[in-house]
């Protein structure tokens, strides 16, 4: 009878201790409820936002600088100055502080269409709306379709330097602001509303962008850079190649992630040396966590789960994250210098706190996401913040 009593006493205690320590979310479904829940008001506003606006595509504005022509984006390096020894000399680099008087309209242009897309397409999988959807085509359409008003499909001009470049393969950063308007297009595709017509239309233009990617020199050189620009090359590949079902392409990002990025990136500690050597430590910490937990969330199977991959000598996205959650949760430990720029203005609602939350059920990194800012308004975060509409991932 003594040992009854004690086992039942065990077992009560268990129980207890089972309901205390529970998970509060403990299904991928369950955390896009929360996400619904969280987001739903802000979600809504911005799409009353984007029901208001007409296209804007490269074509509204041009610069004199620029080599290409009037369908051809064009950006300028952040980091390039006027030289003070000579107005007519070559532009010099300062490494982290950002030119105010480069132009930068194709890419607030791009980021606005991003934003609109984005915006849309999670008002759509809120309330299934064909409205949204609608919308949304009319600024594709614009961007990818149009002869008036299209972009060409390459980055030939992209991240230019006065009296240097009139392009550079680093330029091909600037696209990431498409991966919102291809994830949308996918939440989108089996709407009533939508027009697979002009949908395969503007699937053709990524897979001639893909082509231009993948074989110009530029791509090249951006595929094979050794920080954030490499992890950004290939998210944003893969992120096209899925919206066109290019399978041998993505498996090739795989295999990128598990053969380079991960083990050349990555010190076994989970944190990024390349990112840290910069005079924004912090800022591109985060941001080349959020490129690889992203892409670890569009490629990821149930055969081929790169949320459980590691290395042969233990580096995995899971200690990146465990890294970098430390000082995003309290940014006074951080052990580095601050950032020269923007250090005031990070962290905000990091998409690595939530695609890994969700990958690992990790409801502390869950509870710090919805604390931050969901809608950050300075231009430098949000261009840094591919994914802006976490809704539209899950």
């Amino acid at each position: 009878m003594h040992i009854k009593r004690i086992l039942l006493s065990w077992l009560l205690l268990t129980a207890i201790a089972n309901i205390q320590w529970r998970p509060a979310i403990d299904t991928a479904a369950s955390y896009k409820a929360e996400v619904m829940k969280t987001l739903r008001r802000q979600i809504l506003e911005q799409a009353g936002w984007a029901m208001q606006q007409q296209p804007v595509t490269v074509t509204a504005q041009s610069s004199p600088r620029s080599a290409g022509g009037k369908h051809d984006f064009f950006s300028e390096g952040d980091y390039w100055w006027p030289n003070p020894q000579s107005v007519d000399s070559p532009y010099v680099q300062r490494d982290g502080m950002s030119n105010p008087d480069n132009f930068v309209a194709h890419r607030q242009a791009m980021i606005r269409f991003s934003q609109i897309v984005g915006a849309l397409a999670s008002a759509y999988e809120l309330t299934h709306d064909d409205k949204y959807v609608k919308q949304a085509l009319q600024h594709c359409k614009a961007w990818f379709v149009e002869e008036a008003t299209m972009m060409n499909p390459n980055l030939q001009y992209a991240q230019a330097i006065k009296g240097r470049f009139t392009g550079r393969g680093i330029g091909i950063i600037d696209t990431i602001q498409l991966m919102e308007v291809v994830q949308g297009l996918e939440t989108m595709e089996n709407a009533k509303g939508m027009d697979h017509q002009l949908l395969e239309a503007i699937r053709h233009w990524f897979e001639q962008y893909l082509q231009w990617l993948t074989t110009h020199q530029y791509g090249k050189d951006e595929m094979n850079a050794a920080n954030n620009h490499g992890t950004c090359w290939t998210m944003q590949t893969a992120c096209f190649a899925k919206f066109t079902h290019n399978e041998k392409l993505m498996q090739f990002c795989r295999d990128r992630y598990k053969t380079v990025l991960l083990p050349n990136q990555m010190a076994p500690d989970g944190s990024f040396p390349q990112e840290l050597r910069r005079t924004k430590p912090y800022g591109y910490s985060i941001f080349n966590l959020d490129a690889m937990t992203t892409i670890c969330q569009i490629l990821s199977t149930k055969e081929d789960n790169l949320w459980n991959f590691s290395t042969p000598d233990g580096r995995n996205i899971r200690k990146g994250v465990e890294y970098l959650y430390t000082f995003v949760a309290d940014k006074s430990k951080w052990p580095k210098q601050p950032d020269v720029m923007y250090w005031d203005n990070w962290p905000v609602a990091q998409p690595f706190l939530l695609f890994g939350a969700n990958a690992y059920g990790n409801n502390d990194w869950f509870t710090t996401w919805k604390k931050l800012d969901h809608e950050p308004k300075v231009e430098e975060v949000i261009r840094n913040l591919p994914v802006r509409h976490p809704l539209i991932w899950l």
